[in-house]
């Protein structure tokens, strides 16, 4: 992997995001009960049970999957400062970790916002380095 060795901690990233994923998938089934899932298999919405916020945090983890993905991979191809790179991204875990802890164990809409803002200014960093890099 020549040339990959600075993107240490980005690449670790990438590989950790995969392990939280799958934890994430494995929590959001458990509690699952005739009367508190729909029809259609999901959990009845309703914030103030923990079987539906696990699954929101399982959801909101897969739709930032792609854009995170996406855009570590492209700013380490487009060769961006290192630094950066492996910074954005292990904040990004961080705070992916953060917002699904708070998300499952809380029902405060503020600060499970502000947690998920982290993450995304990230990823607009990734972005925009891997566009700054290649102009």
């Amino acid at each position: 992997m020549a040339g990959f060795e600075a993107y240490g901690h980005a690449i670790m990233s990438l590989a950790l995001w995969s392990v939280v994923s799958i934890v994430l998938g494995m929590i959001a089934t458990r509690g699952k009960t005739a009367e508190n899932t729909c029809a259609c298999g999901h959990p009845k919405r309703d914030y103030s049970n923990v079987v539906y916020r696990r699954g929101r945090a399982f959801a909101n983890a897969m739709e930032m999957s792609g854009p995170f993905i996406g855009a570590t991979v492209a700013a380490i191809l487009a060769g961006a400062n290192p630094f950066w790179v492996n910074l954005l991204a292990a904040v990004f875990l961080v705070s992916r970790v953060a917002v699904a802890a708070v998300h499952i164990g809380t029902e405060i809409q503020p600060l499970r916002s502000a947690v998920w803002m982290v993450g995304f200014l990230c990823v607009l960093g990734l972005v925009g380095m891997a566009v700054w890099t290649v102009l």
